[in-house]
């Protein structure tokens, strides 16, 4: 049995078609099972999420594996994103060594350290470290940004081209390998099926260097509105989000923590060697969304 944590999230989706098409039992920890679509039906379904770390009792019983993608990027209703990505992955691993689970899968990000200008990065590195810790087998994937069609990040990408001009935060130059959220599921499907002993690491990136600006440009290409592109200094930034936030709450379109992650690079000397040892060649954006 595999408990899956982040199911209805954009690389867990695309994880869970391919579980269950394999016929792979699967436990899945949610808040809201209308989530998982059609999936509801193929797999076991616990209530619960990061926040209530209660609820990882029951989601791990009889558990052998656990892949563990969910994380958020901005502080919830309920918790702070290091007690969502950092304590929560603690509590988890913990869960899983006391309920007999064998293995231990986890997403990490790419350059994340625990001297990281943003929280995320931070929280990060605080549960990988806790994850190679653990008395498990292991195995941390480390993507750099991750996208898909339709994803929340492409989306907002989209609606922002109604304006006459699309603003970028900040200088735009930070440097990104984008990978496919099919391709990272891939990944993990093939790390699966490696024999379960020790720890390993897999740096995932995609086959191209590209600034964020070049990834704007590539992602609205598709679309066919052509706008320019105007650069918004990061306390405009800062001060403009966190008054958003001051009215709206949690409900804002985007944060400063979110925005703030567009200036860390997520880059890896190894290219695209790890997610290759797997037996996935990456695609290139500009291939997955299309475009003239």
């Amino acid at each position: 049995m595999i408990l899956l944590t982040g199911a209805t999230g954009t690389v867990g989706a695309a994880l869970l078609r391919r579980l269950t098409a394999r016929s792979t039992p699967v436990r899945c920890l949610v808040r809201d099972p209308r989530g998982l679509g059609a999936h509801r039906v193929r797999v076991q379904i616990t209530l619960g999420d990061l926040a209530d770390s209660a609820s990882f009792r029951n989601a791990l019983r009889g558990v052998e594996t656990v892949v563990h993608l969910a994380a958020s990027i901005r502080d919830q209703p309920r918790a702070s994103i290091e007690e969502l990505n950092g304590m929560a992955t603690l509590r988890l691993v913990r869960g899983a060594e006391r309920a007999g689970a064998r293995r231990f899968v986890f997403i990490s990000a790419l350059g994340a350290s625990l001297q990281s200008p943003t929280r995320f990065f931070r929280s990060k590195a605080l549960a990988r470290a806790a994850v190679e810790k653990a008395d498990l087998q292991t195995t941390v994937f480390a993507p750099s940004i991750v996208y898909t069609p339709g994803d929340p990040w492409l989306t907002l990408l989209e609606r922002l081209t109604l304006l006459p001009v699309m603003p970028i935060s900040g200088s735009g130059r930070s440097l990104y390998q984008p990978i496919w959220a099919e391709d990272v599921a891939d990944c993990v499907v093939a790390a699966l099926d490696l024999p379960g002993d020790g720890r390993r690491s897999f740096d995932l990136a995609g086959p191209e260097i590209l600034s964020y600006e070049e990834i704007v440009r590539t992602a609205l290409r598709p679309l066919g509105r052509r706008r320019p592109l105007v650069h918004v200094p990061l306390p405009v930034v800062r001060a403009s989000l966190r008054g958003l936030e001051r009215v709206t709450g949690h409900s804002a379109f985007a944060t400063w923590e979110e925005a703030e992650l567009m200036e860390e690079p997520m880059t890896t000397p190894r290219g695209t060697a790890d997610a290759e040892a797997l037996g996935v060649a990456p695609l290139r954006m500009s291939a997955v969304l299309g475009g003239p």
